[in-house]
């Protein structure tokens, strides 16, 4: 099995590889995401090319490296053509959760993989409609205090408390945790010839 490295602070997406017993290795990649929100109104190429320049970044730090595979990902929460990104605060997580209660809306991630002594560099993305219960004032503020918001797409984690009021999922449920495993799974054995099984 090639090295695989995880370009990503997520320990969420860390949590879901480790769950399917994948081992693999840390490295950070940072992006401005709002310089590209800027500039990309479409959330789904916005994901993907956020992923994209993350394995670009973490193949330059690598490039000592051979036959390392890198994996970058990006997720976004849509509700009616708006971004809901990660909240700086309390109140903008209240903010977040509020506008998501009682509706659908749509989990996008984007996913991109490369090589080390490859210059490809393999994009797709995922989709995934959650609806979240109704929820009183109350209820969103006892979650806020949980603190499983900070730094998460839509400021929740399916993992964790915010379960509690997930209605419904129509898509990847690793997706919503920010890595469809599935398309993973896929890229790496007909792109790079690498088996997770």
């Amino acid at each position: 099995m090639k090295k695989i490295i995880l370009a990503s602070k997520s320990i969420d997406r860390g949590k879901l590889l480790n769950n399917a017993l994948i081992s693999f290795d840390f490295l950070l990649a940072y992006v401005d995401e709002e310089k590209y929100k800027k500039k990309i109104s479409d959330p789904i190429e916005l994901v993907k090319e956020l992923a994209k320049i993350k394995v670009a970044n973490a193949r330059q730090n690598l490039s000592n490296e051979k036959d390392v595979i890198i994996i970058a990902a990006d997720t976004m929460v849509e509700l009616n053509g708006e971004f809901i990104g990660k909240a700086k605060d309390d109140k903008e997580a209240f903010k977040n959760i509020k506008r998501l209660a009682g509706k659908s809306h749509n989990l996008i991630t984007g996913i991109a993989v490369s090589e080390t002594n490859n210059p490809k560099i393999i994009v797709d993305y995922d989709t995934t409609v959650v609806k979240f219960l109704d929820l009183s004032d109350d209820d969103i503020w006892r979650y806020i205090k949980t603190n499983e918001w900070r730094g998460r797409a839509g400021s929740y984690s399916i993992m964790d408390k915010a379960s509690l009021f997930i209605e419904s999922i129509q898509g990847s449920p690793s997706n919503v945790i920010g890595l469809p495993l599935h398309k993973l799974f896929k890229i790496l054995k007909e792109e790079f010839d690498v088996n997770l099984l």
